[in-house]
């Protein structure tokens, strides 16, 4: 593939099919695409489907958000969206596609996203795609874990 191939591929990846030049809110709208991706993997029900397309969405948005980031000459583009569907997708993963819990993911996925709760803050000072990926990947583990922590109890509050 040609060098112009490369960046027009990377763009449409970290542009999440270009979700992420909507002019207002882009990780928003970044993350409810997520969503019917989310819904899809886990009624797959195999775990091994899930871990696999998490992995390869991990590395191919390293590669296209460092690849969109070099040729904005901004740090952190906020057209880079791919960042929040992974984000996202790691919050729900393994978790039932219930709509109350996709919500409770959703909404808990935002707020950790923003406000970055350590070690998420250092992990975005990774240079490059590393660092865009890496602080919503931080995001995603502890909304995940919130998640977990929320089924556990109500379901012993039962």
């Amino acid at each position: 593939m040609s060098r112009k191939g490369n960046r027009s591929l990377a763009f449409v990846i970290a542009t999440c099919g270009y979700v992420g030049l909507l002019p207002v809110a882009p990780g928003t709208f970044g993350t409810l695409a997520a969503l019917p991706l989310a819904y899809a993997l886990s009624w797959t029900g195999s775990p091994l489907i899930v871990g696999f397309v998490l992995a390869l969405l991990i590395v191919m948005g390293i590669w296209a958000a460092g690849m969109v980031e070099e040729m904005s000459g901004r740090i952190d583009p906020s057209l880079v969206v791919v960042d929040e569907v992974v984000g996202f997708l790691v919050t729900v993963a393994f978790l039932p596609p219930l709509p109350l819990l996709y919500l409770a993911g959703f909404l808990l996925f935002r707020l950790l996203d923003i406000t970055k709760p350590p070690p998420a803050r250092w992990a975005e000072k990774f240079p490059g795609g590393l660092g865009i990926m890496a602080d919503d990947l931080v995001a995603g583990l502890y909304g995940n874990l919130i998640l977990r922590f929320g089924l556990h109890w109500f379901a012993d509050a039962r």
